[in-house]
């Protein structure tokens, strides 16, 4: 019995290959049977082969489990010497299947359940009207095989268990039982039916043209139902907005909107921040210039990431919207004077003749009145500047270096050492660099003069000696000297 039970598996398992969705949680079917069913009783040594059929509905209540439901039809036959039985089954059925493999197009089961069974034997020996009807226990295992998305052919092999027996009309002291084999056509109804698994309905996919047996058409790390349902984006467009950004991305990793090009509203778009300009997309002026970055970088040319781009201690929205100045330049005028320290002493940034307080007589060289020079005591050029970030002497300082001169010339005998000092703005090593190059350049001015070389040394000191705090923009700039040191 066992044996032509595990045949009758083989045989089904083996058949056919072909493949339909493979969700069939809360789906149901309905279905012909057909095949033969063989007695396996002991009171006949003949057992004949006769047909054996059902009209059947099915619902899976997982996508692994269904419960079958049947009425089933059929005749079992056998003979003994000059003894012969033809019985007509007819009964219902509930039948459990669980499937061992996740998906539809090649789905073994195994099968077990119940079934109550009416017997009309056909013989000499009738049976008693107690004795016709009975209950049954069918069990063994079968394939089903997709033909097409709601169509299925189903092979099975069933043992039919009997409690009595009287399948034949005798009864020798051992329950009868029955085999069966049989093909089945099935027909799914699937009314929320999910192939590939992203949230979207077969029907809603079919609609909106997504692949139904792919959860991410598009290929942007967000599956359809994603897009469709959550985040309102294309999912046939892997970058809906258009900004150079995936929609997993913008989701997902910067948090910016996929439906918005330019998140911040700033005139860049998201892309353009991130790849090429290094800017914040969620942030329309990171810098807090008062200047958004699509200002900064397309109409004013500062930099988007810092909000005094030529230092000179006004950020850029004030330059462009308040002061009217180059943003690009720490001296607009180019008077001598960077603006943030004209505006904080109210002068005009925009106007080079009040960067340096008027003379009130022009002063010829020998007419200047020298410094006095004396010994232990350093003097400082109070005037002397250079254009912003250089060791160029501006024009207002040939006042002050005409007195130093005439000081000089005056007195043979004296030797100094000049000295040169900057704010704390920058590097400490710029800065040393460019005190140093700003003694030089004095002491080249008095060498062109005509004060010998040997009598002028020069140093820098950087920031290392600053006279007043730096904290504000005129005590920098009292800090940005030139001194004498008398050596001799």
């Amino acid at each position: 019995m066992y044996k032509k039970l595990l045949q009758l598996f083989l045989i089904s398992s083996l058949s056919g290959t072909a493949a339909f969705a493979q969700d069939l949680g809360s789906a149901i079917g309905i279905g012909l049977r057909g095949g033969v069913a063989q007695y396996q009783g002991n009171d006949f040594s003949s057992k004949q082969i006769r047909p054996w059929g059902a009209v059947y509905g099915e619902s899976y209540l997982t996508n692994q489990f269904s419960l079958e439901t049947a009425f089933n039809i059929g005749r079992i036959a056998g003979e003994t010497g000059n003894t012969d039985f033809r019985s007509t089954l007819t009964g219902v059925s509930l039948l459990g299947r669980l499937g061992l493999l996740p998906v539809e197009s090649f789905r073994p089961y195994l099968a077990g359940g119940v079934e109550y069974l009416g017997v009309d034997p056909q013989d000499q020996n009738q049976l008693s009207a107690h004795n016709r009807a009975f209950v049954g226990f069918p069990f063994g295992g079968g394939v089903s095989l997709g033909i097409s998305e709601n169509t299925a052919l189903d092979f099975r092999g069933l043992y039919h268990y009997t409690l009595r027996d009287r399948l034949d009309g005798a009864e020798a002291g051992r329950d009868d039982a029955f085999l069966s084999g049989t093909v089945g056509l099935t027909k799914l109804f699937r009314a929320n039916k999910d192939g590939d698994g992203d949230g979207l309905l077969d029907k809603d996919e079919k609609a909106r043209g997504t692949n139904r047996k792919l959860a991410d058409t598009d290929g942007d790390g967000l599956n359809d139902g994603e897009e469709a349902l959550t985040y309102n984006t294309d999912p046939l467009k892997a970058d809906t907005d258009g900004d150079g950004l995936s929609d997993s991305d913008e989701v997902k990793k910067h948090k910016t909107s996929p439906l918005k090009a330019d998140s911040d509203g700033d005139g860049l778009n998201d892309g353009e921040e991130l790849n090429r300009h290094r800017t914040d997309p969620l942030k329309a002026d990171p810098d807090g210039d008062g200047l958004n970055d699509g200002a900064e970088v397309k109409t004013t040319n500062t930099d988007a990431l810092k909000a005094d781009t030529d230092g000179d201690n006004l950020n850029d929205g004030d330059e462009v919207n308040r002061y009217k100045t180059n943003p690009l330049k720490a001296d607009t005028d180019n008077g001598s004077v960077n603006d943030g320290v004209e505006v904080a002493r109210n002068s005009n940034p925009n106007d080079m003749s009040d960067d340096v307080p008027p003379k009130q007589e022009t002063i010829k060289p020998r007419e200047t009145q020298a410094l006095k020079i004396e010994v232990g005591k350093n003097i400082i050029l109070d005037g002397v500047v250079f254009k912003t970030g250089s060791a160029v002497i501006s024009a207002p300082s040939q006042e002050i270096l005409t007195r130093a001169f005439n000081a000089l010339n005056d007195n043979p005998e004296i030797e100094v050492e000049i000295q040169g000092h900057t704010d704390n703005q920058g590097s400490a090593a710029a800065n040393m660099k460019l005190s140093q190059a700003r003694a030089e350049a004095v002491k080249a001015w008095l060498v062109k003069k005509g004060i010998a070389a040997q009598r002028l040394t020069t140093k820098g000191f950087g920031p290392d000696q600053p006279i007043t705090s730096n904290a504000k923009p005129e005590g920098r700039q009292q800090n940005r000297r030139i001194e004498f040191a008398r050596l001799k």
